[in-house]
């Protein structure tokens, strides 16, 4: 059955009102698609922003672990200047003591064992007595020895570069741990930065996968809308050819109809009635005339 212009119209009406449907949703699609582009593209100048940060905090970390190994191996060589000084004066305490008939460290191992004789066990009045005694005697021998060592100039030299070694192994040692310090701060922060790159890219990887499907579904309603619009171009060519044959169809109507009551006036004409100027004027139009 053919359907009726009015049909061929709600069909289009119902197409145009589908395709427009379409184009907002298309559109909003797009738009929400280049917000996410948008986003994406401040993301990841962001993540260059901290890749830039990371690398130069990761530069700053190997220079200072390297001085730190420096600084390690200098922090070795003086501890070992300090350890041979402390080994010198040894030598030469033992040298002197020696040379007096005195054993200064045995002499204070014993001092030292009896002191603490004295604090920890029960004794008599008797025993505690000779115990005081003999720990006074001790104090006066290490002292009196201690004084004679003093007064020796090589010692005293000894006892001068052993303090100089040791300030200096010190001083080391409080270069290499601010070093050390300072690499890891740097170590943390790269990894704080890192930590931060990869929460970003993990982000925009999402964003990507949704602006791909947002893509794929912009493409299907573009083409479906596109569709939309091709069929109402058929119909509107198919509803003004409707049309069209519809006003012939009327034409040859009403020219038959003309011709009809143009020959019955033709008739009358030919029989010499009297014509009216209208008559006259559809004989004209009738070609009759």
């Amino acid at each position: 059955m053919e359907k009726s212009i009015e049909d061929l119209e709600r069909e289009r009406e119902d197409l145009q009102n589908k395709a427009n449907e379409l184009k907002r949703r298309r559109d909003q699609l797009h738009e929400e698609s280049k917000r996410l582009c948008e986003e994406r593209d401040q993301l990841n100048a962001e993540i260059r922003n901290l890749r830039n940060k990371i690398r130069d905090h990761r530069k700053k970390r190997d220079e200072l672990n390297q001085r730190v190994k420096e600084a390690k191996k200098k922090r070795d060589e003086l501890n070992k200047i300090y350890f041979e000084a402390k080994r010198k004066i040894k030598e030469i305490e033992k040298s002197r003591s020696s040379a007096l008939g005195i054993n200064l460290n045995k002499l204070k191992k014993e001092l030292k064992k009896l002191e603490h004789e004295q604090m920890t066990q029960p004794m008599t009045p008797q025993k505690e007595k000779e115990v005081i005694e003999r720990i006074a005697h001790l104090h006066a021998q290490i002292k009196e020895h201690e004084r004679k060592l003093n007064e020796d100039i090589k010692l005293k030299r000894a006892l001068e570069e052993l303090k100089i070694a040791k300030e200096r192994a010190e001083k080391q040692h409080a270069k290499v741990e601010e070093l050390a310090e300072k690499a890891q701060n740097e170590h943390e922060t790269m990894l704080k930065l890192l930590k931060q790159t990869d929460s970003l890219v993990k982000r925009v990887n999402e964003i990507q996968e949704r602006i791909i499907f947002i893509k794929i579904d912009a493409d299907k309603t573009h083409k479906s809308f596109i569709e939309c619009v091709d069929k109402i171009h058929e119909l509107e060519r198919e509803i003004s050819s409707l049309k069209e044959t519809h006003r012939r169809e009327k034409r040859s109507k009403e020219t038959s109809s003309i011709k009809k009551e143009a020959s019955e006036i033709f008739e009358r004409f030919k029989r010499g009635e009297k014509l009216s100027t209208e008559d006259i004027l559809l004989l004209q139009k009738a070609g009759l005339i």
